[in-house]
């Protein structure tokens, strides 16, 4: 398959357009979710301990969907609500989905700290980001910065955390 890549605003006109012709937001994030976790077993097939930090956006509910993909494939899932619960009504749908699994929840990043992830999922900011991060994100951030100099493997939905089109070349999406 032929990746291009697109910013952050074609995606989102992208999305726009599959939903107006019949594919759902959330099946898009279904997608996304499964994609990302196939991602990450390509990397570690034998599975292990995941940290999947989720923003309240349909960022986070891409991770929310690869939490419940690996929770169901056996492996140890953390999810960092870093900035509370889901607010779109799919991501929250994700959310709930996750009740009946394995998938310890927490919104203070403090409380991951002494954990070792092998792998860690940064769902925190997408496309969507704009502004600064705030407290919650600048510390979720963190703990994803230390897992990964512990030497957990880290991938981002989207993009990683907080880059923009404008700030950063790497700021781009792939199809």
């Amino acid at each position: 398959m032929k990746h291009r890549i697109v910013t952050a605003a074609q995606m989102k006109e992208i999305e726009r357009a599959g939903n107006a012709h019949g594919l759902p937001y959330l099946q898009m994030m279904e997608n996304a979710g499964l994609a990302a976790y196939t991602q990450l077993r390509a990397r570690l097939p034998l599975g292990g301990a995941l940290l999947i930090v989720c923003g309240k956006g349909n960022n986070g509910g891409d991770g929310l969907v690869m939490a419940r993909a690996a929770a169901q494939d056996g492996w140890r899932v953390a999810v960092l609500l870093a900035e509370g619960d889901p607010k779109p009504h799919d991501a929250m749908t994700n959310y709930v989905r996750l009740a009946a699994l394995p998938v310890t929840k927490c919104r203070d990043a403090a409380a991951l700290a002494a954990q070792p992830f092998d792998a860690v999922m940064d769902a925190l900011y997408g496309t969507g980001f704009h502004g600064s991060h705030r407290p919650a994100g600048l510390a979720a951030c963190a703990l994803m910065n230390r897992q990964r100099e512990s030497g957990a493997f880290v991938l981002a939905v989207d993009l990683p955390s907080g880059i923009r089109d404008e700030w950063h070349p790497a700021g781009l999406a792939q199809l």
